[in-house]
């Protein structure tokens, strides 16, 4: 069974747009890092050119500079949809946050060569305890069941789902209007008219 499937979507894009987010700083941080200076050199000098060549190294970082304003973009495209689809805006941020964090360490460590102090692990853990904690409490006051879609139900003005059918208690026909309009108890005939 494919990882889609069984997760719901908001949860991967969040994670997703988390990465993104972490991928938009390395390359934020590549476009000014004296590391990019010696990876141009190692570059020109690999096509034959001197290793101080200053447009192979702007070239370089003009292009972690566009790649930092495409995941930026991606970032964004993908959280804002997980915020559409999720029932929840905290569980969305917690989880991009959680996701970024994670993903600049790994890449922190790889790419950069940096070490993390303990008290760093110790926020992230943390962090990710926070997160799992939000959720079960969101869990435990939510009572809307979320659609098989990963949309949020509509919910009327007491935070009850709408039901299914078009009809109040009394088996009478109501308009959406009539409850947008603050008219609940009142239903109307076939032609839409407040009996």
């Amino acid at each position: 069974m494919s990882l889609m499937k069984t997760q719901p979507a908001w949860l991967i894009l969040a994670i997703a747009s988390g990465g993104c987010a972490a991928f938009n700083g390395v390359f934020a941080k590549l476009t000014t890092t004296e590391l990019t200076t010696s990876w141009s050199a190692a570059i020109a000098a690999a096509f034959g050119l001197a290793s101080s060549n200053k447009l192979v190294e702007y070239a370089i970082r003009g292009l972690f500079f566009a790649l930092n304003l495409v995941f930026n973009a991606i970032m964004w495209g993908l959280f804002t949809r997980a915020l559409t689809l999720a029932s929840s805006t905290v569980r969305v941020s917690i989880i991009n946050t959680s996701a970024n964090f994670m993903v600049t360490a790994v890449l922190g460590a790889l790419i950069f060569s940096e070490k993390l102090p303990g008290v760093w692990w110790l926020g992230a853990a943390m962090l990710c305890a926070g997160s799992v904690i939000i959720g079960m409490r969101e869990e435990g006051e939510t009572k809307a069941v979320v659609t098989g879609t990963g949309e949020a139900p509509l919910l009327d003005g007491n935070g009850e789902p709408f039901r299914d059918n078009d009809e109040d208690e009394g088996g009478e026909r109501m308009e959406l209007r009539d409850v947008a309009n603050g008219r609940e108890g009142e239903s109307s005939d076939e032609d839409g008219v407040l009996k």
